[in-house]
């Protein structure tokens, strides 16, 4: 069981702080609620007491004998602050100690991350963007906002992100530490795919596969946190976007290619991909024809057979027309057979492909699919092997993110 301190700033959206509180102390965590006092004009004490378990002070004078301002940055696991303001990231920056939660920012030895949520002028203004340089110089990680509704009619960037992809990035810094999201895809441009496509055989069914997309969209969390700028094509997810990350819906694997090529030479900036990830699913085959109406059983248009033609292979297509300097990272969903185990005919798929680097995984006796967890090798043309050991699909997305910072960085 892990200490958390959960700092909850003085704006409108502590109210999904209430939200974060129970997923983490739903997952086995202790948290402990430390509220500036314009928090507390927004959700009462009583709330996260209760669904706490822990007292709640926002004065150095509570409970002194235990001298709290010191003890409880001393013995947590990860601070996080959720969400963080402006005005709190301007006292964190200056090393401000004038309530509990800032003394307890000064005394924390563990990862700090903060998840800002204010009007969009506020946080584009200069003050704001050299307050999170600052943070992140020291080490803290500060997330950017998602994009959408803010307060009353505004919409832009300074957004909350959902609970539950804060959860999951305090679940990725307590499990592997803060440089799991270090600052090092920033101004980098992300096209991820993700999900499973779906073959139309009349207007009712379909031919499909079991990919969830839990996997791509772990790998667009991730690299949004680490400062990309990310454009997910999704196939048939049904899951919220990730914060600050643009999403593409299609359907099969011909508007999947489509979207791919699009945003992978520039999109709607017009500036090509530094990376592409082809983790998506993509069918191999597609019904030859498309029934109008429903096929019956029984009636005139029950087919004694299904006549199927093969799709373009999208990842080598994306290979063959990819910009100079862009890399390109395939997946392979791979099961041992009579000739070779799985990292035998990865290695094959590797040079057929021409991908920069592939990551494999082992799909037998059902593994991956759906669950909440992942594990993978990466394979690399210059003949490097990653293996990235069992564990969240977060985390794993970490490991990928790892070796691909690395190889971008190392780009002429």
């Amino acid at each position: 069981m892990s200490q958390i301190v959960l700092g909850v700033g003085g704006g409108v959206a502590a109210y999904k702080s209430a939200l974060l509180l129970r997923a983490l102390t739903e997952s086995g965590h202790d948290v402990r609620v430390v509220p500036t006092a314009s928090a507390l004009r927004f959700v009462g004490a009583a709330t996260f007491e209760a669904l706490s378990g822990n007292p709640v002070s926002t004065e150095v004078w509570d409970d002194v004998p235990e001298v709290a301002h010191v003890r409880i940055g001393q013995t947590a696991d990860l601070v996080l602050v959720n969400p963080a303001t402006a005005d709190l990231l301007a006292r964190a920056a200056a090393g401000r100690a004038d309530d509990l939660l800032t003394a307890t920012l000064l005394t924390a030895h563990c990862p700090v991350v903060f998840v800002p949520a204010m009007h969009t002028e506020m946080w584009q203004h200069p003050a704001t963007q050299d307050n999170v340089a600052t943070l992140r110089r020291r080490g803290a990680v500060v997330l950017p906002p998602a994009v959408g509704r803010l307060t009353g009619p505004d919409s832009g960037p300074g957004r909350l992100p959902e609970p539950a992809d804060v959860a999951a990035l305090a679940e990725l810094v307590l499990s592997a530490g803060a440089g799991a999201l270090a600052h090092d895809l920033s101004g980098r441009r992300v096209v991820i795919s993700a999900g499973g496509t779906r073959e139309p055989l009349d207007p009712v069914r379909f031919l499909g596969n079991r990919s969830s997309g839990l996997q791509g969209w772990a790998l667009a969390r991730v690299a949004a946190a680490r400062g990309a700028e990310v454009v997910l094509v999704a196939a048939n997810v049904e899951l919220p976007a990730p914060f600050g990350v643009r999403v593409v819906a299609v359907e099969s694997a011909e508007e999947l290619r489509l979207g791919m090529h699009g945003e992978s030479s520039g999109g709607e900036t017009g500036r090509p991909a530094d990376v592409v990830v082809m983790a998506a699913a993509v069918a191999d085959f597609r019904p030859t024809t498309v029934a109008g109406s429903k096929l019956k059983k029984g009636g005139a248009t029950e087919p004694s057979s299904l006549e199927l033609v093969r799709n373009p292979d999208v990842l080598v297509e994306l290979v063959g027309a990819r910009p100079a300097g862009q890399l390109v990272v395939g997946f392979a969903a791979e099961t041992g057979d009579a000739e070779g185990d799985v990292l035998t005919h990865a290695r094959a798929k590797l040079a057929r492909k021409g991908v920069d680097l592939l990551v494999v995984n082992d799909v037998s006796a059902g593994r991956v699919f759906g669950r909440s967890e992942n594990e993978v090798t990466v394979l690399a043309t210059d003949g490097t092997t990653t293996a990235v050991p069992a564990g969240r699909k977060d985390a794993v997305a970490a490991a990928i993110w790892d070796v691909v910072a690395d190889r971008v960085a190392r780009q002429p």
